[in-house]
C-alpha cells in the first residue's frame, strides 16, 4: 500500500448514509452530550459553592466531573458535526488532539477512581485516622498526581501512535481510536504503541484489582457495623463507585485489549459509546441519585436562583 502518512485528513466511520438518520444521530448525541455536560457541571458548581460539600469525597467528585466534561467533549462534538454536515473527515491535527486528550482524561479518570476507592476505605475502615490521612494537602496532591499521570500517559501514546507510517486514512470508528489507527500502519513502529497499550491494560487491571481488594475490605468492615442503617449508608457510597469503575474498565478493556481485526463490528461502536458517552453521563447520576447532601445543595442552589 502507498505511504500516505503526509495526509492532512482522516476519514471516520459514518453511522449511516441516510440523511434522516444522520439528523437523528445528531439529535441523539446532542441530547446525551447536553445532559452529561449539564450534570457534571452542576456537580462541580455545587461542590465549589456549598461549604457543606468541602470534604475529600466531594473534592474528588468535583475533579471527576471536570474530567468527564473533558472526556465527552473530545469525541462527541466532532461526531455530531460530521453527522450534521454529512461529512466523514477529521484533520490530522484534530486526530492527534483526540488521541492526546482522550488518554489524558481517561487515565486521570481511572487514577481518580482508584484514589476515591482508597478514600472510602480510610473513611469506613479507619474512621479515627480519616482526617489525619485525608487532609486537604494530601487530597490536593492525590488529585494533582491523577492529572499529571494522565498528561504523561497521553504524551507517550500520542507520540507512539503518530510516529508510525500510515498506509490508509480510513478509520473504522467514529473517532480516532488508537486500535483502529494501528490497523492503518505499514511499518513495524506500531509495535511500540502495541507495547504501550499492553502495559496500559496491565496497569488498568492492576488498578481494578486494587479497587476490588479495597472493596472486599470495606464490605467486611460494613458487615461488622451493628446498625442496619449504618450498613446501608456505608454501602450507598461504595456500590455506585464500584458500578462506575466496572463500566469504565470493562468497556475500555474490550476496546483496547482485543486481538485486532480488519473490520469494525457493531460491538466496537457500542463499547466506544459506553466509555466515551455513557460513563460520563452516568457518573454524576450514580453518585448523586441517593446522596442527601447533594440533593440538599441542589435545592439551595435552585432556591437561590429563583430568589434572584
Amino acid at each position: 500500500m502507498p505511504n500516505i502518512t503526509s495526509t492532512s485528513t482522516f476519514l471516520l466511520l459514518e453511522f449511516t448514509e441516510i440523511r434522516t438518520l444522520q439528523i437523528l444521530h445528531f439529535s441523539a448525541f446532542l441530547g446525551l452530550y447536553l445532559v452529561a455536560v449539564t450534570n457534571n457541571l452542576l456537580i462541580t458548581i455545587l461542590v465549589t459553592l456549598d461549604h457543606h460539600l468541602h470534604s475529600p469525597m466531594y473534592f474528588f467528585l468535583m475533579n471527576l466531573g471536570v474530567m468527564d466534561i473533558g472526556s465527552i467533549s473530545v469525541m462527541v462534538p466532532k461526531a455530531m458535526f460530521n453527522s450534521l454536515m454529512n461529512t466523514r473527515s477529521i484533520s490530522y491535527s484534530g486526530c492527534v488532539a483526540q488521541v492526546f486528550f482522550f488518554f489524558a482524561f481517561a487515565t486521570s479518570d481511572l487514577a481518580l477512581l482508584t484514589i476515591m476507592a482508597y478514600d472510602r476505605y480510610v473513611a469506613i475502615c479507619k474512621p479515627l485516622l480519616y482526617e489525619l490521612i485525608m487532609h486537604r494537602g494530601a487530597c490536593i496532591q492525590m488529585a494533582v498526581s491523577a492529572w499529571v499521570s494522565g498528561i504523561l500517559n497521553a504524551t507517550l501514546h500520542t507520540g507512539g501512535t503518530f510516529s508510525i507510517t500510515f498506509c490508509s486514512n480510513v478509520v473504522n470508528q467514529f473517532f480516532c481510536e488508537v486500535p483502529h489507527l494501528l490497523k492503518l500502519a505499514c511499518s513495524d513502529l506500531y509495535l511500540v504503541e502495541v507495547g504501550l497499550l499492553v502495559l496500559n491494560c496491565s496497569i488498568v487491571l492492576g488498578c481494578f484489582m486494587f479497587i476490588i481488594v479495597t472493596y472486599m475490605k470495606i464490605f467486611a468492615a460494613v458487615l461488622r457495623i451493628p446498625s442496619v442503617q449504618g450498613q446501608k449508608k456505608a454501602l450507598s457510597t461504595c456500590l455506585p463507585h464500584l458500578i462506575v469503575v466496572s463500566l469504565l474498565v470493562f468497556s475500555g478493556i474490550f476496546a483496547y485489549a482485543r486481538p485486532p481485526t480488519n473490520t469494525s463490528s457493531h460491538l466496537d461502536v457500542v463499547f466506544a459509546v459506553i466509555y466515551t458517552i455513557i460513563s460520563p453521563l452516568l457518573n454524576p447520576l450514580i453518585y448523586s441519585m441517593r446522596n442527601k447532601e447533594i440533593k440538599t445543595a441542589l435545592m439551595k442552589l435552585f432556591c437561590l436562583g429563583h430568589f434572584f
